[in-house]
């Protein structure tokens, strides 16, 4: 049996920078964490000619062209895979839909465990490259290279997003003090909304491209300007260790954010987010495309901040980083 994993990410800075859309004309550039919450996809071959395939629901069939779990289907195909006597399943620590990157955390654990079960080497630049040409050539998925990429690389990572679609990976270069102060301040709370990313950055791709077509830049690609802009600002606080700079510069990102979309946030993320401002918070944001999933504060002052979101009915779950990437556990 092969067992291979892939982290769930937090994104620090410049989220929204990565889709072709902007990067194309503009180049992008963010700032991501993996984290130590995981997709886990396992492979093994079976004695009947049948593809067995377990996710939220169960599918067998005889041919790969019958699946249909999209991601599944598509990279199968990718790699020319010829044995139909296989069994895929997956598990994650984290639902989908909720902001974290699920999605290419799940490509990236597939496409490595279909990559070592063919007894394949892949570095982690070509696991996120093939990872994005599934999700974003070949299935037109309105999404960003992000989540695949720091799925991939792990650690804290800056992304580079030039105009010709190359990726540039670069550790960010930050203390073992300033890490530890980061990893212990950052906290995270469920919102209890679950939401596809897919027409919020779907909104986002057509502004954009209305930019484009038109020659002139309109609200979201000077939004998008902005963000990116406070992404480097962001990295600058981190590797010189002002991570209350760093906080205030979530809470500068998340009012732009919000402006992208009328879908972005909503009356209860806003009250909780002024609660947390009210007791400890420095900054902080809604993780991902926005819309639900997780609200992620930057506090010095955690007990306070954790008391008074938790009293609000909402639930933490704590993370370390994760500085391996995608990863085979099992062979």
């Amino acid at each position: 049996m092969i067992i291979t994993r892939s982290p769930f990410r937090i994104s620090l800075g410049g989220g929204g920078t990565d889709l072709a859309s902007y990067y194309q004309e503009h180049e992008g550039f963010l700032v991501a964490a993996a984290i130590d919450k995981y997709m886990y996809i396992t492979i093994h071959k079976t004695f009947i000619e049948e593809m067995i395939i377990k996710y939220s629901k169960m599918e067998r069939v005889d041919d790969i062209d019958k699946i249909e779990h999209p991601i599944i289907r598509e990279s199968l195909k990718l790699l020319d895979f010829t044995d139909k006597s296989i069994e895929i399943s997956s598990m994650a620590d984290i639902p989908a839909c909720t902001g974290l990157g699920s999605s290419g955390s799940f490509s990236t654990a597939l496409l490595l465990a279909l990559h070592r079960y063919k007894g394949d080497l892949v570095h982690p630049k070509k696991l996120a490259e093939e990872a994005c040409h599934v999700e974003i050539d070949l299935l037109r998925t309105p999404c960003g290279k992000q989540d695949q990429y720091i799925a991939a690389y792990g650690g804290i990572t800056s992304f580079h997003f030039a105009r010709d679609g190359s990726v540039t990976a670069k550790p960010v270069n930050i203390t073992n003090e300033t890490l530890y102060n980061l990893e212990d301040n950052l906290v995270l709370f469920f919102t209890g909304f679950s939401r596809s990313a897919s027409s919020i950055l779907k909104e986002q791709d057509d502004k954009t491209k209305e930019a484009k077509s038109s020659k002139s830049d309109n609200d979201m690609v000077q939004n998008l300007h902005y963000v990116k802009e406070l992404s480097y600002r962001s990295l600058e606080a981190l590797e010189s260790g002002n991570l209350a700079q760093f906080g205030k510069l979530m809470d500068e990102h998340w009012q732009h954010k919000k402006k992208r979309s009328g879908n972005m946030s909503n009356a209860q993320i806003d009250a909780w987010y002024a609660l947390a401002m009210k007791n400890g918070a420095i900054g902080g944001k809604l993780v991902g495309a926005g819309g639900g999933g997780f609200l992620m504060f930057y506090t010095e002052d955690k007990v306070k901040l954790r008391h008074a979101l938790t009293d609000a009915g909402m639930r933490e779950v704590r993370f370390r980083f994760d500085f391996e990437g995608s990863k085979v556990l099992n062979t």
